[in-house]
């Protein structure tokens, strides 16, 4: 026998998602398809005129156990698993009077959406127990095992195409099954990993010995950080924003904004950051938006063309008509005015982003990256300093002289290691990002500052991680800084808080380093 010429005689029906069932139930009817099905979904048919069998009819034994036992039954499994080339199948088939199960539409017990409307997960829930499906992902692995004689639909949207199918050939073809059945172990490994992900939030098991991860895809990209490379979106993180105007977001589009909201969370007051792949080009805090916009754009006027734009408040008419006249890819924003989508609009290209930061502060948890054949596992940089900043020179900062290194340290944390930022209150005036070198990082910081017109003179100098030698100390030195907050940690310290005092500088230290990599 041929799976490809294997007529549908039997389907079996339990479904949770019910979208679809009815009509797809009655044109299998109209094949002369036998229906059976359980619970729910057994009732939905009937109440629809839609002949129907329940699986006990089969099995010969009753639902039992509130429903937890249905199709647990050998009955089921051997209509599921029975491979119709095998003549010793085929005999013990006919000897115990067991019926081939041809078609099977199961969907899961919704676990994940219970899940979703968990406000706290601390404890285990009888309600998440009760979703948690054992029928269903064992008859949807019986079924993929054997697709080539048991079809198996997972999901509604291929209803239609089943449905052709049969219409044509009274079966469904073997090479749509094997992608049926490709599908299925998708699903229920998906489902799976969603469970064991609840149990080691519920068990306070951050790094587990298997590490299972999930995602449904949300979107293709255009293309990834290059047009050669295919890229695609996974996972809720776009549920978190809404695109009022502009191109879809592409890839870089993405990794950009995550860095700047990152970075703007940093902020209570009112704040703008200015990000541009990835790194900060400029920060600023101010009574209102349109100032710390004109403060960041202030630190560096050159590469903010393109880039992205974040504040932690609502775009206004004033704020829309000072960044008008620049092209940033995307602005970022809790909301915007009617006034300021009527300008920012405009630009057709522009991408305009309503930020949930609620939401997003609340997902920071684990940080990953891939490897070959691997993942760096991590959890997120979300700590500040640690305990309280402790002054190790003899001059002691003023409380505004401390506002401008937390201001300066909260921008270090977020540019690319060696990192060194020169601010003055509530702005960056100087930012030298990613260099191999740590004191090339602050000439770079000093050189951008310069070309802004910006005087670093009584400005505060951060670096995300120690000073090893007092190279980096005396640039802050020669252009007239006030005071340098880093982590110490250095065997060098003493030398390094020597020179500090030698030249009457204020030194801080965090007792915490903020490498980005």
């Amino acid at each position: 026998m041929i799976s490809d010429n294997y007529k549908i005689k039997n389907a079996l029906i339990s479904v949770s998602d019910k979208t679809g069932i009815v009509e797809f139930a009655a044109q299998l009817n109209k094949l002369g398809i036998t229906i059976y099905s359980t619970g729910g979904t057994e009732k939905l048919l009937a109440e629809n005129n839609i002949p129907v069998k329940n699986v006990s009819e089969l099995t010969g034994f009753p639902e039992i156990l509130d429903g937890r036992i249905k199709t647990l039954h050998p009955v089921i499994h051997a209509g599921l698993l029975a491979d119709l080339s095998n003549s010793e199948h085929i005999k013990t088939m006919t000897e115990h009077n067991l019926a081939s199960i041809d078609l099977v539409i199961v969907n899961l017990y919704p676990f994940e959406q219970v899940l979703k409307k968990e406000k706290e997960i601390c404890k285990i829930s009888s309600e998440m127990i009760e979703n948690i499906d054992i029928g269903g992902p064992t008859m949807l692995r019986s079924a993929a095992k054997n697709y080539r004689w048991t079809a198996v639909v997972v999901n509604p949207n291929h209803y239609q195409t089943i449905l052709e199918h049969l219409n044509e050939n009274q079966t469904i073809p073997e090479y749509f099954r094997l992608q049926l059945a490709g599908e299925v172990f998708n699903h229920t490994a998906h489902y799976d990993t969603i469970i064991s992900g609840y149990f080691n939030k519920i068990n306070k098991i951050e790094f587990p010995e298997t590490l299972t991860l999930t995602y449904d895809k949300v979107q293709n990209c255009r293309y990834g950080e290059n047009p050669h490379q295919p890229a695609a979106i996974y996972g809720d993180f776009l549920n978190q924003f809404k695109v009022l105007h502009g191109k879809e977001l592409s890839y870089n589009n993405v990794m950009d904004i995550n860095a700047v909201c990152e970075l703007i969370l940093e902020f209570d007051k009112p704040s703008v950051a200015i990000v541009k792949h990835t790194n900060p080009c400029g920060v600023a805090s101010a009574n209102n938006f349109t100032e710390a916009y004109k403060l960041a754009f202030a630190t560096d006027t050159a590469s903010p063309f393109g880039g992205i734009v974040a504040l932690n408040g609502e775009v206004d008419e004033d704020f829309a008509n000072e960044i008008h006249s620049v092209f940033m890819e995307v602005i970022i924003a809790e909301s915007f005015t009617p006034a300021a989508l009527n300008i920012l609009t405009k630009k057709k290209d522009r991408r305009l982003v309503v930020a949930n930061y609620n939401n997003i502060k609340k997902s920071f948890g684990i940080h990953f990256r891939s490897l070959p054949n691997g993942m760096l596992y991590q959890k997120q940089d979300t700590k500040l300093i640690d305990n309280e900043i402790k002054v190790v020179t003899d001059k002691q900062p003023t409380s505004e002289d401390l506002e401008k290194m937390l201001f300066a340290w909260k921008v270090a944390k977020h540019i690319k290691s060696n990192a060194i930022v020169y601010a003055g209150k509530d702005r960056t005036l100087g930012i030298g990002a990613g260099q191999m070198s740590r004191v090339d990082s602050s000439r770079i910081a000093v050189e951008k500052a310069k070309i802004s017109g910006l005087d670093l003179t009584g400005s505060v100098m951060a670096s995300d991680a120690y000073l090893p030698f007092p190279d980096a100390l005396m640039e802050a030195v020669n252009v007239g800084a006030k005071a340098i907050i880093q982590p110490g940690g250095s065997i060098r310290d003493p030398e390094v808080i020597a020179e500090a005092n030698k030249h009457g500088l204020i030194m801080c230290f965090t007792g915490i380093r903020h490498f980005k990599h």
